[in-house]
């Protein structure tokens, strides 16, 4: 059960069979805001249009993995000159605000936050059924609120826009006016939207009141505000909707567990290279033989040694030359160095791959059908345990962290034993270490380091520059575009 494959093939064929009527009725250049969302069929329309805007590629930090890329997690990886020059730069921290990809993030986001103000605007003055009505604005601000919270951990302060007519020119909002709105939308999809168990199968993947919880856990995480992160945490956890751990790690991302009991919020997809698919696995899947995408994403030497040698999650994080998954062998790309070395003869980067992004097929289109999770239970159960302890609740915060800790030791009672320490320094470091091997290449581990204030220690020799890095620059087209409104972020 694919999140909207059937109602993103209704909203096409309604658009296409609409449109004929459309014509015959009036001219194209007719079509404005005016006469559309007006009836209860639009907002529909009007809402799914929003979700449409997560599975299109650039809404994946513009279509490359950067923030992976960017962590001690992986490397640009694919071919060593394939996107050197464009993706390359992230790797090392050389990038510009001229680099490739910022632009499309950027303004994916913001059509993201056109497309829910249409609805938080419009969808109300439609006669229609009123819980139905109410449930549409509540997922609409559930996106944009996610939508925002992209935009201000990646650039701080940005333009805020609640309106479908705003003015031409939008100065910059502050980072805590950001937040501020962010936790207004999340808190208001939090007391509107349902439970995930009562959505038909259709329907599935659409925003809950649990993921609303659950994203607001973490935006209160990265405010510091850990009391606000473990009530709303808590309330995932310990809640009336069942939400657990898949009993297999490597099905919390793969097909086995797609809206499975561990998926609080995932992104679903057609095993389709079109709008209906999902890029962003196949950007990063296995390149060469078999051809599964383009390779990008490598998973470093740091992460793979950072693991606990007896860690299951390291062999279902990373896919290595010869191993063979679903009776294919990973031969890897004939035109990639099977490893590089330095000076001294380490390795320093070898072939691998994202293995959490492995979809079971013969083509590259397969790869099109990964369901990406935003939010994971595991997420959830770490959040908990960090915020606890930050709250000096260590023996509350072992319970979500042992669970996590337990269920990835495979019921092999020897390795990853019960974490026990109640310091504070130290269970907070060990649970942002659980963070990077439960949720590695996922997305997490550059803001994680960022958040807890522990980047330029650990990225420093990668390239990090604190006071410049910790935010991404505006880029340079939209500080074209405002003539002088925006202001560009500091040292760049």
């Amino acid at each position: 059960m694919k999140t909207f494959k059937y109602i993103s093939i209704l909203v096409m064929v309604l658009s296409i069979s609409s449109c004929k009527d459309f014509l015959d009725i009036k001219p194209q250049g007719e079509l404005t805001q005016e006469a559309f969302p007006t009836s209860a069929a639009d907002a529909q329309l009007a809402t799914n249009a929003v979700y449409a805007t997560i599975r299109g590629w650039h809404y994946h930090s513009g279509g490359f993995p950067i923030l992976d890329i960017m962590s001690d997690d992986a490397h640009k990886g694919s071919n060593p000159n394939d996107a050197l020059n464009t993706v390359g730069p992230y790797d090392n921290f050389t990038h510009t605000s001229t680099q490739d990809g910022l632009d499309r993030w950027w303004s994916t986001l913001y059509e993201g936050i056109k497309r829910a103000n249409v609805v938080t605007e419009k969808v109300p003055l439609i006669a229609m059924d009123t819980n139905i009505r109410s449930r549409y604005i509540a997922e609409a601000r559930f996106l944009r609120g996610l939508f925002y919270f992209d935009l201000v951990r990646a650039w701080g302060g940005v333009p805020l826009v609640l309106t479908t007519t705003p003015p031409l020119k939008v100065p910059r909002s502050t980072a805590a006016e950001i937040y501020a709105q962010v936790e207004t939308d999340l808190l208001y999809a939090v007391a509107r939207l349902p439970e995930r168990s009562t959505y038909s199968s259709m329907e599935l993947g659409r925003a809950s009141k649990g993921a609303a919880k659950a994203l607001l856990a973490k935006v209160y995480l990265f405010k510091n505000d850990f009391v606000n992160a473990e009530k709303y945490a808590l309330e995932v956890i310990n809640g009336t909707e069942y939400y657990d751990l898949e009993p297999e790690f490597s099905h919390a991302n793969s097909r086995e567990g797609e809206h499975g009991v561990e998926s609080v919020f995932e992104i679903g997809a057609f095993e389709l290279e079109s709008a209906l698919g999902n890029q962003y696995a196949n950007t990063q899947g296995v390149r060469g033989t078999p051809n599964r995408g383009w390779g990008f994403n490598r998973p470093s030497e740091n992460l793979r040694f950072a693991f606990d040698a007896a860690d299951p999650r390291m062999d279902a994080t990373i896919i290595d030359l010869g191993e063979v998954l679903d009776g294919i062998t990973i031969q890897g790309d004939g035109t990639t160095p099977d490893f590089v070395y330095d000076n001294n003869g380490n390795i320093i980067e070898r072939e691998c791959y994202n293995q959490k992004v492995w979809i079971p097929g013969t083509n590259t289109a397969s790869q099109f059908g990964h369901n990406r999770r935003l939010i994971r239970f595991s997420d959830v159960l770490l959040m908990a345990a960090e915020a606890l302890n930050e709250n000096n609740k260590p023996a509350d915060a072992h319970i979500y962290l042992n669970k996590v800790r337990e269920r990835a030791r495979n019921g092999n009672p020897a390795i990853l034993p019960d974490i026990t320490t109640t310091n504070k320094d130290a269970l907070r470091d060990i649970i942002l270490n659980e963070r990077r091997y439960e949720l590695a290449l996922e997305g997490h581990r550059f803001w994680d380091l960022v958040r807890t204030n522990k980047a330029a220690a650990v990225l420093g020799p990668l390239g990090f520059v604190s006071g410049k890095h910790e935010l991404l620059p505006i880029p340079q087209n939209e500080m074209d575009i405002s003539q002088g409104t925006l202001t560009q972020n500091p040292n760049w």
